[in-house]
């Protein structure tokens, strides 16, 4: 295992590497800089904007800018964001935990909902039961998530007045201990209603296809003749061998935990990192850029890897070579 662990963290840094060149290549073909974004519109002498440029090196061949990022980045050293005047690990430190925050709660309420639900949809195949639940699977999975944050907003904040419309905090309430946790706690639940409403449909259906592939299996027929009960049928031979995929699909969230939802945080103002990646799209901030597409990409691999490890702990009859 721990062989194995450790080849797979080698082969990371070249792929990485791989990953940061084209990643660069294509940010860097982005029309535009940080500069021209900030002061385009501005009477500044072309001169004065050169300077600036000359400052930040945008003035400099791409093979030279990327050298120069990646000697920095070797040396845990992301560059400086141009949208805050701070490093970009700084930044990303500053909301990526916001974003966490949000993610966490709402895949914890994804797997609660989609498992149990999946594996009854599954049993109870072509039921009332599963033809409501596949409705409303694919109806969450269609549905727009700007458009359903509107709906809440318009629903439960404007309307109803039960719940903040956006943001994290009450703006000008200086809060603490429980009171500060509990107004939180009140910015949070819009947010994680639309983010899982808009995932648990697709989790669901992942769920029921895997049961369903193993449900009918010759082991499972065989556990129902010896007499034993139906639930220990279910829940302890089939669930446990349609694990895999379920693993697969835990391991490929994991990205999804801390990249933020570029949407979702936008209309609701919530300060995460996934709001932060978008604005510093129009705003040219191509040092933050390529910090936060490199951390989704090593998250990315990572979960690849922590789905390879729990494959063997779920299945013994996997061994990791």
């Amino acid at each position: 295992m721990k062989t194995y662990v450790t080849r797979r963290l080698l082969i990371l840094i070249p792929i990485l590497i791989g990953v940061s060149i084209i990643v660069f290549l294509l940010i860097a073909s982005i029309p535009g800089d940080a500069i021209d974004a900030k002061f385009g519109a501005s009477r500044l002498p072309a001169e004065k904007i050169a300077e600036m440029k000359a400052l930040l090196g945008l003035n400099q061949p791409v093979g030279v800018r990327y050298l120069n990022w990646l000697k920095n980045a070797l040396h845990g050293n992301l560059g400086i964001s141009t949208q805050y005047n701070l490093p970009v690990a700084t930044v990303i430190h500053d909301f990526i935990w916001n974003s966490f925050l949000l993610a966490i709660v709402s895949f914890v309420l994804e797997l609660l909902i989609a498992i149990p639900v999946g594996v009854l949809s599954a049993t109870k195949i072509h039921s009332f039961f599963d033809n409501l639940f596949t409705v409303l699977a694919f109806a969450g999975i269609s549905l727009p998530s700007f458009f359903l944050a509107l709906l809440l907003q318009k629903g439960f904040a404007v309307d109803w007045k039960m719940l903040p419309m956006d943001g994290m905090h009450t703006v000008g309430v200086t809060l603490a201990g429980g009171a500060y946790l509990m107004d939180i706690l009140s910015h949070m639940i819009l947010p994680v209603i639309c983010l899982t409403t808009i995932s648990v449909g697709g989790a669901m259906r992942f769920v029921r296809t895997s049961m369903l592939d193993v449900i009918n299996q010759d082991y499972i027929r065989t556990a129902r003749s010896k007499g034993l009960p139906e639930r220990i049928v279910i829940y302890r031979h089939a669930l446990k061998n349609a694990a895999i995929p379920i693993i697969t699909y835990i391991g490929n969230s994991l990205p999804g935990l801390f990249s933020g939802a570029l949407i979702t945080e936008t209309v609701f103002a919530w300060p995460g990192i996934g709001k932060i990646f978008l604005e510093s799209i129009a705003k040219r901030d191509y040092l933050f850029m390529m910090g936060y597409v490199m951390l989704v990409a090593l998250l990315t691999m990572l979960g690849n890897l922590l789905a390879d490890i729990l494959y063997s702990v779920a299945d013994p009859r996997i061994r990791l070579k």
